[in-house]
C-alpha cells in the first residue's frame, strides 16, 4: 500500500506545470477557432473591405460590405483578441496596420496567408477521410479532399512563388536563367493550377512551358489562369502523372512542393531523367526540413507534420509503391532518391524559412 501510494505521488503532475500546458490548450484552441474566422473573413471580404476603407467601426464595415452590423461586431471584436486586426479602444475603431494588410488583404503579397486557411479548413472537412486512411493503410489520394484544398493549395504557395522563383531560385541554379531568356523548353510536374507555370511564362517569355498535373479540374483551372494572365500563347496544360508526362529534350524540369505527395518518387525521377536533356536540369522544392526529426520540433515543422499527416502522406499511400515520403522528408532522404533514378549531380542550390531548393542534373 505505502509503495503504491509513493508511486501515486512520484507521478503526480506537476501544478505549475499543469498550469502552463493548459495555457497553452486555451491558446491553441483559440488559435485554431480563429481559424475558420479568417476563411470567413476572406471569403466575405472583409479585410480587403477594412484595407480599402480604413479605421472604421462595425456600422462602417457593415455600410461597406452590406453585411450583417451584428455579425461584423463580434468578428472584429475576435480578430482583435487574435491580434489579427487592430481595435483603438479611444475611438473604438478597427484597422488593418501595414503589416496585418500585407497577411490578410493583399493577395500579391510575398507574406499573404488568407490561402493557407483554406487548407486548414480542408483538414477539419476531411478529416473522417483521413481516419478511414489511418484504419485502412489504404491512403487518401489528392483528389479526393475537398475542393477548397485545391484552391488554398494556390493561395497559399503561390506568395512564396512570388518572392523567390524569378529572384531567387532560378537565378541559384547553373546557367538556367540564361537559357530561359533565350528560349527554353519546360515541363512544370505537379502544377497544380498553375500559378508557379505561369509566373514563369510572364518572366521568360522567350521559353515554352508546359504544366502536368494528373488532377483533371485543376488543369482546367490552371488553363483559365493562364488565359487571363495572357500568356496562353507560350504554356499549354495537360492531364498527366509525374511518370508518364510525355515529351523529352527539356531544357529544365520543375516540381514544386509535390515530389514528397507521390507514391513514387524515384519512378518520377526516372522519368524525369529521361526527358531532360543531356544538359538539362531538375528543379526541385521541397518543405524546408532537417534530416533529424528532434531538429524538426519547431513551429515549421509542427505546421509541415501536421499537413504531411492530414494530407501528404495519405496521398502517397493511395499510390502504386506508397513510399510515403511525408512532408518532412528532409535532405539526406531526398539524396536518396534522386541519386536512386540516376541522377549523378545534386546540390541544395538555395533556400528560404519554409523551402529546401535543389539542382538535380543526369
Amino acid at each position: 500500500m505505502a509503495s503504491e501510494t509513493l508511486e501515486r505521488a512520484a507521478t503526480a503532475p506537476d501544478p505549475d506545470k499543469l498550469n502552463a500546458f493548459m495555457g497553452k490548450m486555451v491558446g491553441d484552441m483559440g488559435a485554431a477557432m480563429s481559424a475558420a474566422l479568417v476563411v470567413l473573413g476572406d471569403h466575405l471580404g472583409l479585410y480587403k473591405a477594412l484595407a480599402a476603407r480604413g479605421p472604421s467601426t462595425p456600422f462602417d464595415l457593415a455600410a461597406a460590405t452590406g453585411l450583417n452590423e451584428r455579425l461584423i461586431r463580434e468578428w472584429l471584436a475576435a480578430q482583435a483578441a487574435s491580434e489579427y486586426v487592430t481595435f483603438d479602444p479611444l475611438t473604438g475603431h478597427f484597422s488593418l496596420s501595414p503589416e496585418q494588410a500585407l497577411v490578410f488583404a493583399d493577395e500579391e503579397s510575398p507574406v499573404f496567408m488568407a490561402g493557407g486557411f483554406e487548407v486548414l479548413a480542408a483538414a477539419f472537412k476531411d478529416e473522417p477521410k483521413v481516419a478511414k486512411a489511418f484504419r485502412s493503410g489504404l491512403g487518401l489520394g489528392w483528389h479526393e479532399h475537398d475542393v477548397c484544398l485545391f484552391r488554398g493549395t494556390e493561395r497559399f504557395f503561390r506568395p512564396g512563388y512570388n518572392a523567390n522563383l524569378i529572384s531567387g531560385w532560378i537565378p541559384a541554379l547553373d546557367g538556367v536563367e540564361a537559357k530561359l531568356q533565350a528560349g527554353a523548353r519546360v515541363v512544370d510536374v505537379g502544377c497544380g493550377h498553375g500559378a508557379s507555370t505561369i509566373l514563369m511564362a510572364r518572366a521568360f517569355p522567350n521559353s515554352r512551358f508546359t504544366g502536368v498535373d494528373y488532377h483533371a479540374p485543376s488543369i482546367e483551372r490552371a488553363k483559365q489562369g493562364a488565359a487571363e494572365a495572357g500568356v496562353a500563347d507560350r504554356v499549354s496544360f495537360q492531364t498527366a502523372s509525374a511518370q508518364d508526362y510525355p515529351g523529352e529534350g527539356f531544357d529544365l524540369v520543375c516540381i514544386f512542393d509535390a515530389l514528397h505527395d507521390m507514391g513514387d518518387p524515384v519512378g518520377a525521377a526516372a522519368h524525369i531523367r529521361r526527358s531532360l536533356a543531356p544538359d538539362g536540369t531538375w528543379l526541385l522544392v521541397e518543405p524546408f526540413a532537417h534530416d533529424d526529426l528532434a531538429d524538426n520540433l519547431n513551429p515549421v515543422g509542427r505546421l509541415f507534420y501536421s499537413a504531411s499527416t492530414m494530407i501528404c502522406t495519405p496521398a502517397s499511400q493511395s499510390q502504386e509503391v506508397g513510399l510515403a515520403l511525408g512532408a518532412q522528408a528532409g535532405e539526406a532522404r531526398l539524396r536518396q532518391v534522386i541519386e536512386s533514378a540516376g541522377f549523378t549531380r545534386f546540390r541544395r542550390a538555395t533556400e528560404t524559412p519554409f523551402n529546401l531548393v535543389f539542382e538535380a542534373r543526369p
